[in-house]
């Protein structure tokens, strides 16, 4: 799988968003002594989208590349919504609503569809909100240790 994101040292600003606002959001450590490779190549998936009104994925490691069968630029030009079928989808925007009730969800467990058509099931997840340095929102971003396929 070609890794693009050695172009630009593994999404460095993205990363330190990601584990920075993790570790506001539930008061803990994603990645031990984490940086942006040991995030992108990490044994689990972490997946990020943007706040437009159609989210689309802003980040995907290579777990994550992985489950959904596609490569980084495939991965991050799709709509979020996409990563589940549609029958899927009123469950997956009831969990978003509960993560920004909450402030941030460890418990989701939800059916997910790679780019190939292989269903499985994400088994608790942690969602959380991405917040820049000012607290304004910049996305919602998703990791989960635990699947099995469908």
């Amino acid at each position: 799988m070609k890794e693009p994101c050695l172009e630009n040292r593994f999404q460095d600003r993205h990363a330190d968003l990601l584990l920075r606002s993790f570790a506001q959001a539930t008061g803990r450590v994603l990645l031990d002594g984490a940086n942006a490779e040991t995030l992108y190549r990490a044994p689990f998936a972490v997946l990020s989208h943007n706040t437009a009104a159609d989210p689309v994925l802003t980040y995907g490691n290579l777990a994550a590349q992985s489950l959904w069968e596609m490569g980084w630029e495939q991965l991050t030009a799709m709509p979020s919504r996409l990563t589940a079928e549609s029958a899927h989808r009123g469950q997956r925007d009831a969990m978003f609503a509960e993560m920004r009730a909450k402030g941030f969800i460890s418990n989701y467990t939800g059916v997910r569809i790679s780019a190939l058509g292989r269903r499985f099931e994400i088994r608790n997840a942690i969602i959380w909100p991405l917040l820049g340095a000012d607290g304004g929102k910049l996305g919602e971003a998703a990791t989960f240790r635990d699947f099995a396929f469908l």
